[in-house]
């Protein structure tokens, strides 16, 4: 997928090139190795040597998490704050051949991510060990391989075991995906290109290159860098060469510059991506070809304007998220990555923060494409543990290599626009919170300049040592939203970004009336949350936060008033696995999403629609199953109009109007079953109309796909919404029914989910019930064309089969 060219599109550029080579020197290969591993759950030492017998190991591919695979349990170590689910140690071994014909090969095994203090052996050989889970690492593994019909064995140790290490739920294993790279001795280095664009306008684009050659065997000679820019079709569009390189003993760094005239620039509404493409030639053979994404754009953080994208003033609207995917756990899976963007966009948001880690690259991969402002970040604590075994017990030794590991890894994404160093760092207290932002600062500066860097400051003071270094180039606020204000005259001459804000806490749909009284849980994590409800669920009307934080609507008031606010990540928007603020067991996952953990919206995902896009919305809520002569708050969020009108079995209950900078309308009327109606006008004309019915008894089941057809590749998903409906076709709005599910044909039940925090079923069940009428079942391709079925059951309601293609 990434820096990797197809056969046929190198031999049209070569013929383009003029240059002259035979098929078998074409470049490198950079193969899936995800398939076919033996995992087992336990430590075993005679696990690394290649005599070992591990023919009843289970059998999977990678990217794998164990974690979500075990049992909810507040007697983990990891804790309810980790998500309650299982650590411990595995292992993972693999058998593979390499052809005779690459014995001048150099072969590499990346890892993107492996949670956490990974260990790697080939052959019985001892390669090295990675603590930090999120970090990508390479291993040059030629040494020590077989070659031909000999069969070459990696094995590899996962050590997850000490407990609590983490803020949230992590996973363990090998989480992210594996390569097998194989390349000539002298070849483009790992994460070797460094693309900027220094000047731009509509008119043309300057493109530097800076290209790390590695000389693996430092053969003497030397050789010609060709390199391409290539646009969305796979036009070339400007193109350069240096010649006679002389090569150096390690590496060759070649600087480069093109012109790309009248370019189509990068943005969020029109993510336009050209492609780098870089060739190396050696005695008159190209040796080694490479793949750099190139995104043509300019931005600017202004004390006073705030945040521009080429020349245009935008806010950035954006959230947080952690690495999960909610019941398929931490281990990678594209599609679903994608889908949760997709939510994401539909809610108008234009910006992602990795909180608080380097996220897998195909996130990037999809922020490039889908046209998202990335806050990509490094570390949630540096020195200083925030949890007994966290990456602080690494950081003397590991700290360096892994921040230039990460800079260097993703500095030619275009979507990312923020080096973020750090997030609450409890060093900003202390002395040496001055020392260590400078040291951090300078190794991302020495590697790229052209990003703003700031830090996620919970403790916004001039006093603050993390900002008294002076290093930072944007001040990061974390919460802290009634100082927006003031941020002009207590930071005079300061960029400001929002790094983190909110920490409302909403159950989907769940309302405790009334509506507009606000609720803060207290500040003592040993306090019962005092507003709450014995359920442990929490309303959804928008008015219930941390005392750090505000609800969504409070924040949203002052961010969109002010310029020099550039912008917001909204904590968060996604639920996650871990962290069940402000509950501990039996929640097992957090409050804090705009979305829940299964993917569906709560009611405010709509307020954020109505402010950050042009579509019209009316959303009206909560639902119409109440007890007879209850008060009941209905509420609405609505755009592209003036006033919105409701009226209850026919009869108008009064028309709503915001006020000031109200961002929704309300109504408290006593409950009579029957229908609400809204319409929003503009001028007087009708611009949408919203039902909601009095729904009566479970009666049937509705699945909706939001795919029918998917890629037969083993990895691929379609996520089916399971609804739970009257006889009319309501949805039942408490509806709680233990939904089966039954799969015909190639695919596989990856995981069921119902976006309940404190559900303790399991996501490999074959069951689930729903919650608030939903539930979820996320149905994989296996590799096989074909026709799927399935089928969703439940005592005493109709049944539902939806059919998904499975394509090659």
């Amino acid at each position: 997928m990434r820096q990797k060219l197809h056969l046929h599109t190198l031999l049209i550029t070569l013929l383009t090139l003029g240059a002259c080579t035979s098929t078998d020197t074409l470049v490198r290969e950079r193969a899936d190795f995800t398939k076919n591993w033996s995992f087992n759950l336990g430590d075993n030492a005679s696990a690394k040597e290649t005599t070992f017998n591990d023919s009843q190991w289970r059998k999977l591919s990678v990217p794998h998490d164990w974690s979500v695979e075990g049992k909810f349990d507040e007697k983990n170590p990891a804790g309810a704050g980790g998500g309650a689910l299982p650590g411990g140690i595995g292992w993972y071994r693999k058998t593979f051949t390499v052809d005779a014909k690459d014995k001048d090969k150099l072969v590499y095994l990346d890892f993107d991510g492996v949670y956490t203090n990974s260990e790697v052996w080939v052959n019985g050989q001892y390669l090295g060990k990675r603590p930090y889970g999120y970090i990508s690492f390479r291993y040059d593994i030629t040494p020590h391989l077989k070659y031909g019909q000999e069969q070459n064995v990696v094995a590899v140790k996962v050590d997850n075991a000490q407990q609590p290490n983490s803020r949230w739920y992590s996973g363990s294993g090998i989480y992210r995906n594996v390569w097998l790279v194989k390349t000539n001795p002298v070849h483009v280095d790992q994460w070797g290109t460094f693309v900027t664009t220094p000047q731009v306008s509509e008119q043309a684009a300057t493109v530097n290159i800076t290209t790390s050659i590695r000389n693996a065997k430092k053969q003497s000679g030397d050789i010609t860098l060709r390199t391409l820019v290539v646009d969305a079709q796979g036009k070339e569009v400007a193109r350069t060469a240096s010649e006679k390189v002389a090569l150096q003993n390690d590496v060759t760094e070649v600087k480069q510059d093109l012109t790309v005239t009248n370019p189509k620039l990068w943005s969020v509404e029109n993510p336009y991506l050209y492609k780098v493409v870089t060739l190396v030639e050696q005695n008159g053979k190209v040796v080694d070809n490479f793949e750099t994404p190139l995104g043509i754009r300019t931005f600017n953080f202004d004390a006073k304007t705030g945040f521009t994208l080429n020349g245009k003033p935008m806010k950035i609207n954006g959230v947080c998220n952690h690495h999960d995917l909610g019941a398929l756990g931490a281990a990678i899976n594209v599609r679903a990555l994608e889908r949760q963007l997709e939510i994401m966009k539909g809610m108008g948001v234009n910006g992602i923060r990795t909180s608080h880690n380097p996220p897998a690259p195909e996130l990037l991969d999809l922020c490039d494409k889908m046209g998202f402002i990335v806050m990509d970040e490094s570390f949630d604590m540096w020195k200083k543990e925030k949890s007994k075994y966290d990456y602080s017990l690494a950081w003397d030794q590991w700290h360096k290599r892994d921040l230039e590991n990460f800079i260097k890894r993703d500095r030619n994404h275009p979507s990312v626009f923020i080096w973020s160093i750090g997030n609450e760092i409890p060093e900003q207290w202390a002395p040496e919170g001055t020392t260590i932002a400078k040291e951090l600062v300078s190794i991302v500066k020495n590697l790229d300049t052209t990003r703003p860097v700031t830090v996620g400051i919970n403790e916004p003071n001039p006093n603050n040592t993390i900002y008294k270094s002076g290093a930072l180039d944007l001040f990061g606020f974390n919460y802290h939203h009634q100082d927006f204000e003031k941020f002009p005259q207590t930071f005079p001459g300061q960029k400001f970004i929002a790094t983190e804000t909110v920490s409302a806490l909403m159950t989907r749909g769940h309302y405790d009336m009334p509506a507009d009284s606000l609720r803060r849980w207290p500040i003592r994590w040993d306090l019962p949350f005092t507003t709450g409800n014995k359920d442990l669920t929490v309303s959804a009307y928008d008015n219930v936060s941390t005392p750090w934080g505000s609800t969504h609507e409070e924040t949203w008031k002052i961010m969109k008033k002010h310029a020099y606010l550039s912008g917001q990540y909204i904590w968060t928007g996604f639920d996650y696995l871990g962290e069940p603020t402000p509950y501990t067991w039996p929640a097992r996952s957090s409050y804090f999403g705009i979305v829940d953990l299964a993917g569906f919206p709560k009611d405010v995902y709509y307020m954020y629609q109505s402010e950050w896009t042009n579509k019209p919305v009316l959303h009206v809520f909560p639902h119409w199953n109440w007890e007879p002569g209850k008060t009941v708050d209905v509420m609405a969020y609505y755009n592209n109009a003036d006033e919105v009108e409701l009226f209850l079995n026919g009869k108008s209950v009064g028309v709503k109007k915001k006020q000031g900078d109200d961002l929704h309308v309300r109504w408290r009327l006593p409950f009579q079953p029957g229908t609400l109606r809204a319409v929003s006008r503009a001028g007087g004309k009708e611009v949408l109309t919203k039902e909601i019915k009095t729904a009566g008894a479970p009666a049937k089941i509705v699945l909706e796909a939001d795919r029918t057809q998917i890629s037969a590749d083993g990895k691929d998903l379609s996520f089916v919404t399971v609804k739970i409906l009257d006889k009319d076709g309501n949805l039942v709005p408490r509806a709680d029914n233990l939904v089966h599910f039954t799969i015909d044909g190639k695919a596989t039940l990856a995981g069921v989910d119902n976006g309940l925090q404190t559900s303790m079923e399991s996501f490999k069940a074959n069951h689930r019930k729903a919650f608030n009428g939903l539930c979820l079942a996320i149905l994989q391709a296996q590799e096989e064309a074909g026709t799927v079925k399935l089928t969703a059951t439940s005592e005493g309601l109709a049944p539902a089969t939806v059919t998904i293609q499975l394509k090659k």
